[in-house]
């Protein structure tokens, strides 16, 4: 009997064993794997695999779900897991930026400062001429450009009439705007943007990147030169560039040079509230926003104070220190995938979805021949078929994640689908099915030619689908182009 328990025993020690070490193996090997993958070099092959939430199925209208294709990029891109990690990382040492005496607190100060550093690079700014202002977003940099640099109601501002609203209302609200045109196919028109200035004492000369409406990339070291021959300075909405294509405030010549230049970081894949201004320090340190506090102080007194020079008097409060730490780790990944790799790979994908776009009848706003000067944005409209309805037809019956509407750049959209400026005060808000829109697809470095071609597969039924729910309840005043 004895000798039975004690064979049992054995027997039930060494199945334990086993177990436990099949289990460690387990782990182990899990934990290599995945070390092997951080290990990876980011490519667009395997860039799908750091998509948080890129298999996170969604439900449609019929109860079923699916993989969702998300085409909408250009408003706000996914989270990068590694940039979620390096934030989840470095917040063990999260201490007061810039203020207190601890072990924490200057970890956390030298992480500002080295991002401050990448950023610059990332950019090609000559650290001797240039500083890095840390923001909320393009938004809130280009406001605060404007209320430091904006010094009198009568400066004059050139923009385009390419604008994103907040390269353009934060000036309007500031001081006199003149704007240049643009062409029949929506491209900025130099020629006129150069006559505005040799006919106006222009101070600054404010145009976007890219635009988020047709994906047209400006040629801002052209604009560059034509600013400064005619003494005036440039100012370059980042917001659908840093992305997709590489970009530098130093140009061939010292004329074509770039003064200031906003971006976010929740349009490259880091999802925190950071953002940058990189300008001249020379002209920055002369100037002050009307935003006051903590941090932008030397010294204060009962009735006096002495603030401080850039980048510290931009930066009131406390620092978004996991926007800072997002940003700086999404600026290394776009880098190791390379902006010639993802140009050539929104090439592919936007050469795809217009000419099958334009085989379905469909009608695409911008050159649909010449796409070389366009980052990865398609417009498009069923000029048949409400594009709200449409919009969310696409997403309740096949997951598919667009922008209808005029995309916060209502002067460009009414050109391009032809209302005119008579009109447009007549519609409701611009989100209203009743008000004139297009669908945006915009792309992003993980989207795929699979998805395309699901899209379109997609979008004749919802069309069929929409036209169906309409002819049962037909709307009062359907939108008109």
């Amino acid at each position: 009997m004895t000798n039975t328990k004690i064979i049992k025993r054995k027997h039930t020690t060494r199945l334990i064993g086993l177990i436990c070490a099949g289990i460690i193996g387990l782990t182990a090997a899990s934990q290599a794997a995945q070390t092997s993958k951080a290990a990876q070099p980011y490519t667009l092959d395997n860039i799908r695999n750091y998509i948080v939430g890129i298999d996170e199925p969604v439900e449609l209208e019929d109860g079923t779900k699916t993989t969702a294709i998300n085409f909408d990029n250009a408003a706000t891109t996914p989270a990068l897991q590694p940039v979620v990690d390096e934030v989840t990382e470095k917040l063990k040492m999260y201490g007061a930026i810039g203020r207190s005496v601890s072990q924490k607190a200057s970890y956390s100060t030298d992480v500002c400062s080295e991002v401050r550093g990448k950023v610059l690079d990332f950019v090609n700014a000559d650290k001797d001429k240039y500083t890095c202002i840390y923001v909320n977003n393009t938004t809130d940099g280009l406001n605060k450009l404007a209320s430091a640099l904006v010094t009198d109601k009568s400066d004059i501002i050139l923009t385009t009439r390419m604008e994103h609203h907040s390269n353009d209302l934060p000036w309007r609200e500031r001081c006199q705007v003149i704007y240049a045109e643009v062409d029949e196919l929506g491209r900025v028109r130099y020629d006129e943007l150069e006559e505005k200035l040799k006919t106006n004492k222009v101070k600054y000369v404010s145009v976007t990147a890219a635009s988020n409406v047709t994906g047209y990339v400006t040629d801002v070291h052209r604009i560059a030169a034509m600013a400064h021959q005619y003494g005036a300075m440039i100012i370059v909405d980042g917001a659908q560039i840093v992305a997709h294509r590489a970009f530098s405030m130093a140009g061939e010549t010292p004329e074509e040079d770039i003064d200031f230049f906003v971006f976010s970081a929740h349009k490259m894949y880091s999802p925190f509230g950071g953002g940058a201004v990189v300008g001249r320090t020379d002209v920055l340190k002369d100037h002050m926003p009307q935003m006051y506090g903590g941090g932008t102080i030397d010294i204060v007194s009962d009735y006096k104070q002495v603030y401080t020079t850039a980048p510290g008097k931009y930066e009131p409060g406390s620092p978004n220190y996991p926007g800072i730490v997002g940003l700086g780790k999404a600026i290394d990944i776009l880098r190791e995938i390379g902006f010639d790799k993802i140009q050539e790979h929104e090439q592919a994908l936007n050469r795809k979805l217009i000419d099958g776009l334009l085989d379905l009848g469909m009608k695409v706003y911008g050159d649909t021949q010449d796409i070389s000067d366009r980052v990865g944005v398609v417009t498009f409209n069923d000029e048949h078929t409400n594009s709200a309805l449409l919009a969310g037809k696409l997403s309740r019956m096949g997951g598919v994640a667009t922008r209808r509407g005029a995309f916060c750049s209502h002067p460009y959209v009414w050109r391009l689908l032809g209302v005119s400026d008579d009109t447009v005060m007549t519609y409701e808000g611009c989100a209203e099915p009743k008000t004139p829109g297009m669908i945006r697809v915009s792309f992003g470095i993980y989207n795929t030619e699979e998805e395309v071609d699901r899209f379109l597969e997609i979008l004749p039924k919802a069309i069929e689908e929409v036209k169906q729910d309409l002819a049962k309840n037909p709307l009062d005043a359907p939108e008109e182009y």
